[in-house]
């Protein structure tokens, strides 16, 4: 049966009752067709609320997309809220990539009800949840069977990636670490000098460093450093469809490509704070040398009096805990990238300000526990 001419052409009929305006979206939409206007099918109205369906839709490729995605920002720089539940799935995701993509200042309207933006906005937060709980119970999973069958580990690529995150850092993590004793020495002196009290400035230097400062900083570092690349990599092995290969291999992406780096960072995190610490503390002998004239013997006399075992342990175990923080905010970005450069990039965004986050509700825990502890 011949194809009437009519349905081959891409059709859009308007209803506007009430500030509602009702499109129904049919016919063939191409590409090589003269495409509809929005701002032609509204004639000059202006309605609160759009809602847009299809009724007979045939083949459709990119000229439906930028019709909708036309309308869809008429309506948030006019303030009208754009329904676009009805038109079909593929569009839908098609049409939020095409947002994220052409991302501007015009504000997102803002016309749906108090309660349906709480109830949406705790949805999504239950969903990302429920992801970060799936990725951690993997995590554990391909922990256990590490430890029953160690002989199926890739050793090579953890101590690759030892390296990386380790030696490859120092660099960074002695300026920063040496710095943050300089900045904590010159601040205390302003005090301590006041009430005689210089050489308490090694105290202070000391206790810092080993129970915050130390583990802190660096995790800030490899956040900013490891969990990125991370979730760059992993993005864009998605993106490269490597990822897609090993699960049809029967290989276990987070057993293969998580564990090794999720191992690494949990060893060689406390061995960088514990160096990060000695530069902190090498900072503050310097400053105090060099301001309140204190000799270093005396300065480092006067911090073992203060610091000891259980102020190094106190560092060392926030240590481990902000390295696999790290290394699962950035791996799980990562596996969630979209498969784009684009996507890749706000995956390696999203990895360092995830971690940050979790690390700075972490240290809060564990002040809490150790205060409770009496560590």
């Amino acid at each position: 049966m011949p194809v009437r001419p009519e349905t081959l052409k891409p059709t859009a009929r308007a209803d506007l009752a009430d500030g509602v305006l009702e499109v129904l979206l049919g016919g063939t939409w191409q590409i090589t067709e003269p495409r509809l206007s929005w701002t032609a099918l509204l004639a000059g109205g202006t309605p609160t609320r759009v809602r847009l369906r299809t009724e007979g839709l045939g083949r459709w490729d990119s000229s439906l997309l930028l019709f909708v995605f036309e309308a869809q920002h008429w309506c948030r720089e006019h303030g009208a809220y754009c329904d676009v539940e009805g038109l079909p799935a593929k569009l839908r995701e098609l049409l939020e990539q095409l947002a994220m993509s052409h991302e501007s200042s015009v504000p997102f309207d803002r016309s749906e009800s108090f309660l349906t933006s709480v109830g949406l906005a705790t949805q999504d937060v239950t969903v990302k949840t429920r992801e970060i709980l799936d990725f951690v119970g993997e995590c554990v999973l391909s922990t256990v069977r590490l430890v029953r069958s160690p002989q199926k580990f890739r050793w090579s690529d953890c101590l690759g990636e030892m390296q990386q995150c380790g030696a490859m850092a120092l660099p960074i993590v002695s300026l920063v670490s040496f710095l943050v004793g300089v900045t904590l020495a010159y601040t205390g002196a302003i005090v301590l000098r006041q009430f005689g009290g210089d050489i308490w400035i090694a105290d202070m230097i000391g206790l810092a460093m080993v129970r915050e400062m130390g583990a802190v900083m660096t995790a800030v570092v490899l956040a900013g450093r490891t969990g990125a690349a991370f979730a760059a990599t992993l993005g864009n092995m998605k993106a490269n469809e490597e990822i897609d290969a090993l699960e049809t291999l029967g290989i276990p992406p987070v057993q293969f490509l998580v564990l090794p780096r999720l191992l690494a960072l949990g060893v060689m995190m406390p061995v960088l704070t514990l160096y990060a610490n000695a530069m902190g503390i090498l900072g503050g002998m310097v400053v105090a040398f060099g301001l309140l004239s204190i000799p270093p013997t005396a300065y480092w006399v006067e911090m073992l009096s203060i610091v000891d075992l259980s102020d190094i342990a106190s560092g060392v175990i926030k240590a481990g805990a902000f390295g696999l923080i790290v290394g699962l905010s950035g791996c799980l970005r990562g596996l969630q990238a979209e498969r784009s450069a684009a996507g890749v990039g706000r995956a390696a965004t999203s990895a360092v300000v995830t971690a940050l986050i979790m690390l700075v509700v972490a240290d809060a825990l564990f002040a809490v526990a150790f205060n409770a502890l009496g560590i």
